[in-house]
């Protein structure tokens, strides 16, 4: 009767919350506006990223996600708080069984404050999995056969790469570069090239709607309204596609060199499956348009972009909560 199993994919640009038979309920950015006068939690989710670059001094709002690990435990913790009881209500009679997704490269003391976090915020159990073992689960990718699988998940924080074969990890890397670091490069890219200052926001907005990972011929052009560097004052630019594809290439090629390490070291076996199956890509910045196009060229071996690559995390958390003993192995804490 009382449904109390939660996979959170804890990211470092969105929180989504998944439960078994339920679906995707909660997709929310991971932000906290606090009250520096009380040291208060004032908002969490959409209506704190609504906060962001807008807030007087006494307010702060923030990702206390960095990274993809916890870069503030408090406000992290009154986060999952915020989800869990947004997901189940505030009153129930039954302490959830939670499991956190967390990124490839984390230490075992990053890993134990999320479980605690999770523990403090009213979970009875608290589980972790790794991103790139949750975003193979949601895809519905069959990592318990004796095949390679290769799965790239990019999201806002970090970019993870890892090999799955028989329902555990081979090989694996992951990287502090992704969505983030996008953003920040197309901030660094219009201030350079336009003398603007811009902030995350925009940023965002022209990689979603205009970016590309590859040069186009008929370009999409967006306008911009920013701050004149050198007279201070609002003024807008227009930027074209091309234009954001030069300013993030960098980065792409961060997260290419990544997926090679990985094929350098992985079995010929299971890298000959990899060449027949393609790679999957994964996270919300999968999104971009033609990065599948790009990464396959790059590294020389068919790619292509999940179903719903956003959900695919959130999604395996909760499958993975719900088949305990299939994916033990898969599955790194418990508290």
């Amino acid at each position: 009767m009382f449904d109390t199993k939660i996979g959170i994919d804890l990211g470092t640009a969105n929180t989504l919350v998944f439960m078994p038979k339920k679906g995707i309920i909660i997709n929310e950015p991971t932000v906290v506006a606090v009250s520096l006068a009380d040291n208060r939690v004032l908002a969490v989710g959409q209506e704190a990223k609504e906060m962001l670059g807008r807030t007087p001094e006494t307010i702060v709002a923030s990702r206390p996600m960095k990274d993809g690990v916890i870069a503030d435990y408090r406000v992290t913790e009154a986060m999952l708080r915020y989800f869990i009881n947004k997901a189940l209500g505030k009153v129930r009679f039954f302490r959830p069984e939670v499991m956190v997704s967390v990124p490839g490269g984390i230490t075992s003391t990053e890993r134990r404050a999320v479980v605690d976090a999770a523990v403090a915020a009213g979970a009875k159990t608290a589980f972790v999995i790794k991103e790139t073992v949750a975003a193979a689960i949601g895809a519905g990718i069959p990592i318990a056969e004796a095949r390679g699988n290769l799965v790239i998940d990019i999201g806002g924080g970090t970019t993870d790469v890892a090999v799955l074969s028989l329902g555990g990890i081979v090989n694996a890397t992951s990287v502090r570069t992704a969505g983030n670091k996008l953003d920040q490069a197309i901030i660094d890219y219009v201030r350079r090239k336009h003398g603007l200052a811009i902030g995350e926001r925009t940023a965002e907005e022209i990689k979603i709607t205009i970016g590309s990972a590859v040069a186009v011929n008929e370009e999409e052009q967006m306008e911009v309204k920013g701050r004149d560097m050198i007279s201070g004052l609002p003024k807008p630019v227009t930027v074209s596609t091309n234009q954001i594809v030069e300013a993030i290439s960098e980065e792409l090629q961060e997260i290419v060199r990544a997926v090679k390490t990985v094929l350098q070291d992985t079995p010929p076996e299971l890298a000959s499956d990899i060449i027949d199956k393609g790679m999957v890509v994964t996270g919300g910045t999968a999104l971009l348009k033609n990065l599948d196009h790009y990464i396959a060229h790059s590294v020389g071996v068919p790619c292509y972009v999940a179903e719903e690559p956003l959900l695919c995390v959130a999604r395996g958390t909760g499958v993975a909560l719900d088949n305990l003993d299939s994916y033990k192995k898969s599955i790194l804490g418990v508290k």
